[in-house]
């Protein structure tokens, strides 16, 4: 299936059924040091080094006590929220089917859904202090639509965050094409202490997400 390149470098042959860009995508897995980090440090996947650096910036995980995953699959940042925080309570909510985790809480449910709010209250115990949402909409090969579509989606995360979190609590939810936009950040504003953007090295170079970090939720919105 591959053999080295120059360097040590990982190089895919093309096998029969398998299109130019699964095989481009598989030579970029191989030679990818957080996918090879991931493996040898027992992650689902390398989006847990974008939590942990996250992390290290803004101190997302110092004392929490329950936090919500939006869109767990497969489950890297709750991961990264057990070693971090392993008395919080986590719970992890997707309409995906996701393998068990030990000390989360799985919600396979969409968190639109009208009972999803008091659902995930009640699996925690309390009001959240953090809510964490590395989701991103399925992409249709429009860059216009499908960065609409994200924004849609990050958009609904805010919006849950500021329903459930307690005062204090902090939101992270994935934005693209340099952040999020000037209404959302307005929002976020006039809900939270401080607003920052910040796209940790774990994000690939050519990608173009990025992550909004709202912290200090107000006791009560301004709006």
């Amino acid at each position: 299936m591959s053999r080295g390149g120059s360097g040590g470098r990982q190089r895919v042959r093309t096998a029969r059924g398998r299109s130019a860009q699964s095989t481009r995508w598989l030579e970029r897995q191989l030679n990818d040091p957080y996918v090879r980090r991931a493996k040898a440090d027992g992650y689902r996947s390398r989006a847990a080094y974008k939590l942990l650096e996250l992390d290290e910036r803004f101190g997302l995980l110092r004392g929490v006590t329950r936090v919500v995953d939006l869109g767990i699959a497969p489950g890297g940042w709750s991961q990264v929220v057990r070693r971090r925080a392993p008395k919080a309570a986590v719970v992890g909510i997707d309409l995906l089917p996701v393998d068990v985790i030990d000390g989360v809480t799985i919600l396979q449910h969409d968190f639109l859904a009208e009972d999803a709010p008091a659902l995930i209250t009640e699996a925690l115990g309390g009001a959240p202090d953090l809510v964490l949402s590395d989701m991103a909409a399925n992409t249709v090969g429009h860059p216009q639509t499908d960065a609409l579509r994200t924004m849609a989606l990050v958009e609904a995360a805010a919006a849950f965050a500021a329903e459930v979190l307690r005062p204090g609590g902090a939101f992270v939810g994935k934005v693209f094409a340099g952040g999020a936009d000037s209404a959302l950040v307005a929002e976020l504003k006039r809900g939270f202490a401080t607003v920052k953007h910040a796209k940790p090295p774990a994000s690939r170079k050519g990608s173009s997400e990025w992550y909004v970090i709202a912290q200090g939720r107000k006791a009560h919105d301004a709006s």
